[in-house]
C-alpha cells in the first residue's frame, strides 16, 4: 500500500535539501596531501646532524604531529603509489613494479572519496600508469577512472624526456615545447644520464619552468577552481627531490658552502662530489619546503587552515650513496623510511610520535576523516586515533617489499629476507642470500648483520614477513 500525499510531504521534509546537504559536506575536513618523490626520512629540519633548513615543515610539525618511524609498503614509485591508492600491502596491490599499470578494476581511496561527495584533485607525478607512457597533453587521460574530479597528471623526470623529447606526450613536456625550452632540457638530462649522480650542474630552465615549481602552481590553480560548498582533497605530487639533482641557479645560491657528512660506506666519488650531490638534494628539499609554506599561506588566505587536514610525506627514500647505493628499491632505512607530518583540527600539536606507521595507512586515514567506511579488503589502518592522542598503540610491526625481498621491522629489529647486498659482486645464482637482521637502536646505519647471533629473533620476525 502506497503512502498518502500528506505522508510523502512529511517524509520529504525530513530529508536534507541541496543546501543542507552542501553544509553537511562542507563540515567534513578538506585534505591537502603534499607528496614529494624520493625524500628520505631524515632529510628535513629537526635532524641536528644535517644542515637542512625546512622552516615550513617545522611550522607544520608545531601545528601537528611528526612521525619518525614511517615507512613505505614498497620503495619504488609505481608499487608504492599503488599501495597507497589501494590501501594494500605490496603483495596485494597488483602492481609489482614500474612495468605494471594500476588495474582499473581495483578501486582507489580517491574514488571512494569522490563517491562520498568530495571534490578530488591531483597534480604532478601520479605514477598509476607508469608502464603506459601516454598522459595526454592535458594530463587527464585516466583521471576519472582513478577517482579524480580534476587534475593534471604529468610524467616523471626521465619518463618525460624518454617519451616526449621530440613530440610531447605529457603536459609538462608540452609546456616546455611551447616555451621553446624542450631541446635544452632534453640535452641537459641526457648528459646527466651519462654522468649519473655526479652531475650537479644547474639546469638551463628558469624558475618558472622548473618542474616542481610548475607542478606546485598547477596545484594552486586546482585548489582555486575547486567548487564552493564541497569538501576537497588535493594531492600535489612533486617530482623532486628525485634524481637527477638538477637545481636552478637561485636554488644553488642557497645550498653551496654547507657541510654534510659523507655517505656511509661509499667511496664511489671523491668527497667534494659527494658533498655537492648532498647540497643539490638539500636545495631540492628546501624548494619543496618553500612551496609547503606557500600552500599553508594560501589556506590561511582562503580561511580554510582550520578546516583542513594537512599531510606531508613521500613515496620512498633515497640512498644518497649510503652502502654504496643510490636511488631507492632497497630495504635499508634510507630507501624505505620517509617523513610523515600531519596537522589539522583535532590533531595533537607539537608531538613527535614513534609509532610504526606505513604510508599505505593514509588511505584508511583519509576515509576515516571523510566519514567513509574502509573496504573490507583494505590492509590500511587509520592513524586518526594516534593523531588525536586516543591511543599510543598502533602496529606491532611494519612491512615492505619489492620483487623477491621482504622486510619486517618491529621498531627495533629489522629482518630482511631474499636480499643479497653483495649480489653485484657475485656470480649469478652462486649463493642463496641468507637473512639480514639489524638492531636499529644500536646500529642505525645498518652496518652489522646480527642474524647469526640472534636466531630466535630471526625466527620470530620471519613468521611475520
Amino acid at each position: 500500500m502506497g503512502l498518502t500525499r500528506r505522508e510523502l510531504l512529511a517524509a520529504s521534509a525530513m530529508l536534507p535539501g541541496p543546501r543542507a546537504l552542501g553544509q553537511a559536506l562542507k563540515r567534513r575536513l578538506n585534505i591537502l596531501f603534499l607528496f614529494p618523490d624520493q625524500l628520505r626520512f631524515d632529510w628535513i629540519g629537526g635532524n641536528p646532524q644535517l644542515a637542512v633548513r625546512t622552516p615550513n615543515l617545522d611550522r607544520l610539525g608545531r601545528m601537528g604531529t611528526r612521525f619518525v618511524n614511517a615507512t613505505v609498503a614498497s620503495p619504488l614509485c609505481a608499487p608504492s603509489r599503488a599501495c597507497l591508492a589501494s590501501g594494500k600491502w605490496y603483495e596485494r596491490c597488483a602492481v609489482s613494479g614500474n612495468d605494471v599499470d594500476y588495474p582499473l578494476s581495483q578501486t582507489t581511496y580517491y574514488k571512494l572519496l569522490r563517491e562520498s561527495g568530495y571534490h578530488v584533485a591531483g597534480c604532478g607525478k601520479l605514477d598509476l600508469h607508469k608502464a603506459t607512457s601516454d598522459w595526454g597533453l592535458d594530463g587527464k587521460r585516466l583521471l576519472p577512472e582513478w577517482g579524480f574530479s580534476d587534475g593534471v597528471d604529468n610524467a616523471g623526470k626521465f619518463d618525460a624526456i624518454r617519451s616526449g623529447a621530440v613530440t610531447p606526450r605529457d603536459p609538462y613536456m608540452a609546456y616546455l615545447h611551447r616555451r621553446g625550452l624542450a631541446a635544452a632540457h632534453v640535452a641537459d638530462f641526457r648528459r646527466r644520464q651519462k654522468n649519473g649522480y655526479a652531475d650537479t650542474e644547474t639546469t638551463p630552465l628558469d624558475d618558472q619552468a622548473y618542474c616542481d615549481n610548475w607542478v606546485a602552481n598547477n596545484g594552486l590553480e586546482l585548489l582555486r577552481r575547486a567548487p564552493k560548498g564541497r569538501p576537497w582533497h588535493l594531492v600535489v605530487n612533486f617530482t623532486g627531490p628525485h634524481n637527477p639533482m638538477d637545481i636552478t641557479r637561485r636554488m644553488e645560491k642557497l645550498c653551496r658552502g654547507r657541510a654534510f657528512p659523507q655517505p656511509n660506506r661509499c667511496e664511489q666519488y671523491n668527497p667534494e662530489t659527494h658533498l655537492a650531490i648532498r647540497q643539490n638534494y638539500t636545495a631540492m628539499v628546501e624548494n619543496i619546503d618553500r612551496w609547503t609554506g606557500i600552500y599553508l599561506d594560501e589556506l590561511e588566505r582562503r580561511g580554510e587552515l582550520e578546516d583542513t587536514l594537512i599531510v606531508f610525506s613521500s613515496d620512498h627514500g633515497e640512498m644518497l650513496g649510503d652502502h654504496g647505493r643510490w636511488g631507492k628499491t632497497l630495504p635499508y632505512q634510507a630507501s624505505v623510511g620517509v617523513p610523515l607530518v600531519v596537522a589539522g583540527p583535532g590533531v595533537k600539536r607539537g608531538v613527535t610520535n614513534k609509532a610504526l606507521v606505513s604510508i599505505m595507512d593514509l588511505a584508511a586515514t583519509y576515509l576515516d576523516y571523510a566519514g567513509v567506511g574502509r573496504p573490507a579488503d583494505m590492509d590500511s589502518r587509520s592513524i586518526r586515533p594516534l593523531l588525536e592522542g586516543k591511543t599510543g598503540e598502533f602496529r606491532a610491526q611494519v612491512r615492505s617489499g619489492l620483487g623477491g625481498w621482504r622486510m619486517v621491522w618491529d621498531g627495533r629489529h629489522k629482518l630482511i629476507t631474499g636480499f643479497d647486498p653483495e649480489a653485484s659482486r657475485r656470480a649469478a645464482g652462486q649463493t642463496k642470500p641468507g637473512p639480514l637482521l639489524f638492531d636499529l637502536e644500536r646500529d642505525p646505519l645498518e652496518n652489522s648483520n646480527i642474524a647469526g647471533q640472534e636466531r630466535e629473533m630471526v625466527r620470530r620476525l620471519a613468521a611475520l614477513v
